[in-house]
């Protein structure tokens, strides 16, 4: 199976770069703040492109997938929902859409079989699924394993 190529374009700060896949996974470099304090600009990850062969992503796992504003480049997201399934979208998050709105409800949010709810650590700095709404479940390039570099951020995601 020949190796995925990365994006033919320049990856601006708002995306992750990717680099060279290899032993079945791959690695990409966090480019910018959105998802402060877990992952810092210049944080490179190891990524598992098979991760999802089995099973969807699971709510709190953190993505690789197609920025779904611009397909040459990739952004890295937690996933805050899987569908298919009604939430209301407050400040703190989504809750799990009954029959009346919390008070401070946004508005509601339907995920279909193959969505997900994408949304960055720093809400205030993070474009994600608030902005461009749900992404579907073929976007998805791989699952976050690990901080690898710089060496006194290794860590397990």
């Amino acid at each position: 199976m020949p190796e995925p190529s990365p994006p033919e374009a320049p990856t601006p700060p708002t995306a992750v770069s990717p680099r060279r896949w290899r032993w079945g996974g791959g690695r990409v470099e966090v480019q910018d703040e959105s998802m402060q304090p877990t992952l810092m600009p210049g944080d490179r990850l190891r990524v598992d492109p098979r991760a999802y062969r089995t099973r969807p992503p699971a709510a709190g796992e953190i993505v690789v997938v197609v920025d779904p504003e611009e397909p040459a480049r990739w952004i890295v997201k937690r996933v805050a929902a899987t569908g298919p399934g009604t939430w209301w979208r407050t400040a703190q998050g989504l809750v799990v859409a009954e029959t009346k709105p919390p008070a401070d409800a946004v508005e509601s949010v339907h995920l279909g079989p193959t969505e997900l709810w994408l949304v960055g650590d720093d809400l205030e700095r993070s474009r994600d699924s608030r902005r461009f709404g749900p992404v579907p479940l073929s976007t998805v390039v791989g699952r976050a394993l690990r901080i690898y570099a710089p060496t006194d951020r290794r860590r397990e995601l």
